[in-house]
């Protein structure tokens, strides 16, 4: 699959009237064509309340006691043991929970996906696969009842890959009442946060609490640390720094002073207005609290292993709008947030964990790493077991999931180049500024990176409205338009920055975001700004084949 940016489309979900509690309103907030921005109301069924309520009576386990260890693979154990009827009940028990969790999925994504909605997934899935990249797929759920239905079952029929599951369209929660996302630039290795807060589960004494604590620690970290002996990927280096029920200060200067891109809670929690609270040591600290020092800490992503932090809390029978952890975390602008929708066993959660924190040290973006661990929950704890439904995943509708450099491979070097010297490439094209024709930038290597940061780009514009890492100029080997056979070396621009890139057709400014133009002599571009500086590109020799 190709590196390029993945194209996007936003959903929204809102009830439309208190009036009409069953009328609902779905729109396409962002799409990668301009066609694609439809909208479509639609009424939530009976049908669907009843299907959603057999699935809760048999995978959800909020009706159950609170324990902090669940067994794994828990619900084919409480229907086999109602049945006892050996191999054959079993297996109808297993067919039974298959076809509820199927059912609903399907149910919700003949719901969502209706009309001109259907249409506008369609359309953009067929653009990224002939764009050979993945379609990044953003629900938001405004109306709080909905938020705690297991939107990441959908599936488009019986057989089908959920949603979730797919590398191809890849799936996430969202809001659009977030905060600006700061620009947080890249990092060159996985540093992890580990905190575990207190758990009421631990029994024996003080003594053996603790051992019990240092043990789960030291396994959490051995497991986030270490890369698997199967992946064959390169991976960068990881270092993971644990707390063990710290106080407050503790946790707000380790952050403080760590310079942290992950952070990871286990531990007790419970849900509250304003995002929960968790149980650290003498006191807990609520979702708001934490948002403050994470945001100012510049932290990535949080992931939490703690009961029920992607629900939101309730007055009396009503949900309250924007009051789970993962929400709240989101809104104060966390750029990604891992939370899990019910209890999830030990055993499953340390799978997960596993394989999440190997694909983000392989720089997979967060919503890829997350679908790849979801495949692996599903594949140890099997589709009709609600393990791999429990991760909910949100991202920040302005964060494309990458916190690592990308490896530097497969430079095109220019023809006769042999890449033995850097300084022996010749640069055939180059970046110039249109109103100042003698200063110029060559493209050397046959790959320049832009951006406003010193020591991640080949040009440096230090502009505020220029990213980090803003643009990629590079060429590639195309067929000859000569019609005569044979190949030519094209440019191109690969723009992976927050407010895009513009360039001039003809008269008029266009904008590209997170895609890729192909360059001409003479085009004239702006990085993040139609007020930003101009640039020209120019071929200093027109034939490269």
């Amino acid at each position: 699959m190709s590196d390029s940016q993945p194209l996007n489309l936003w959903l929204a979900v809102d009830r439309l009237t208190a009036a009409d509690p069953e009328h609902y309103a779905i729109w396409v907030l962002n799409s990668p064509y301009p066609g694609g921005h439809v909208h479509h109301d639609c009424i939530w069924s009976h049908a669907l309340t009843q299907a959603w309520q057999n699935w809760q009576s048999m995978f959800s386990l909020r009706g159950l006691p609170e324990v902090p260890h669940i067994p794994s693979a828990y619900v084919p154990q409480l229907i086999q043991t109602e049945l006892e009827g050996g191999a054959v009940e079993q297996a109808q028990a297993t067919s039974y929970s298959s076809r509820l969790m199927q059912h609903l999925g399907v149910n919700l994504w003949q719901w969502l996906f209706d009309g001109p909605v259907q249409s506008s997934l369609a359309q953009s899935q067929g653009m990224a696969v002939g764009q050979d990249v993945p379609l990044r797929l953003r629900l938001e759920i405004r109306d709080p009842d909905l938020t705690a239905l297991p939107w990441e079952i959908m599936q488009p029929q019986p057989g089908r890959q959920s949603l979730s599951l797919s590398q191809q369209t890849l799936f996430s929660r969202t809001t659009s009442d977030v905060d600006p996302l700061a620009d947080r630039g890249l990092d060159k290795a996985l540093k992890i946060l580990l905190v575990l807060g207190q758990d009421g589960g631990r029994m024996g004494n003080e003594i053996q609490a603790e051992l019990q604590l240092e043990q789960e620690a030291a396994l959490l970290k051995q497991i986030l640390e270490h890369s698997s002996d199967l992946s064959p990927r390169p991976s960068a280096r990881r270092q993971v720094d644990v707390l063990l029920e710290p106080s407050s200060a503790e946790l707000i200067e380790q952050l403080e002073k760590g310079a942290y891109n992950v952070f990871f809670y286990a531990g007790h929690g419970v849900s509250a207005p304003d995002g929960g609270l968790l149980f650290l040591s003498e006191a807990t600290l609520s979702g708001t609290e934490l948002a403050q020092v994470l945001n100012r800490c510049q932290v990535k992503l949080a992931v939490f292993n703690t009961c029920w932090g992607a629900q939101p809390d309730r007055s009396g029978q009503q949900a309250i709008p924007r009051s789970s952890l993962a929400e709240v975390l989101l809104h104060h602008g966390i750029p990604a947030v891992l939370a899990m929708r019910d209890s999830i066993a030990d055993e499953e959660a340390i799978s997960f964990i596993q394989v999440l924190a190997q694909k983000l040290a392989e720089r997979k973006a967060v919503d890829e790493a997350v679908a790849i661990a979801r495949q692996h929950l599903l594949t140890l704890y099997h589709f009709n077991q609600p393990a791999w439904t429990l991760p909910v995943l949100y991202m920040h509708p302005d964060f494309d999931g990458i916190l690592l450099y990308p490896i530097p491979t497969d430079i095109t070097y220019l023809p006769g180049d042999t890449g033995t010297s850097v300084r022996s490439r010749k640069a055939l094209a180059s970046l110039r500024d249109a109103n100042n024709p003698q200063l110029a930038w060559p493209i050397v290597g046959g790959l320049m990176r832009v951006g406003r940061l010193p020591d991640d780009n080949d040009l440096v514009i230090a502009e505020p409205w220029v990213s980090s890492r803003h643009a990629e100029i590079f060429y590639r080997r195309v067929a000859a338009q000569s019609g005569i056979g044979g190949t030519e070396m094209v440019y191109f621009l690969r723009d992976i920055s927050r407010y895009g890139t513009f360039y001039l057709d003809g008269r008029s400014w266009r904008q590209v975001h997170r895609q890729e133009i192909t360059l001409y002599p003479g085009i004239q571009l702006r990085f993040g700004s139609p007020e930003g500086q101009l640039l020209e590109f120019v071929l200093e020799s027109p034939s490269l084949s």
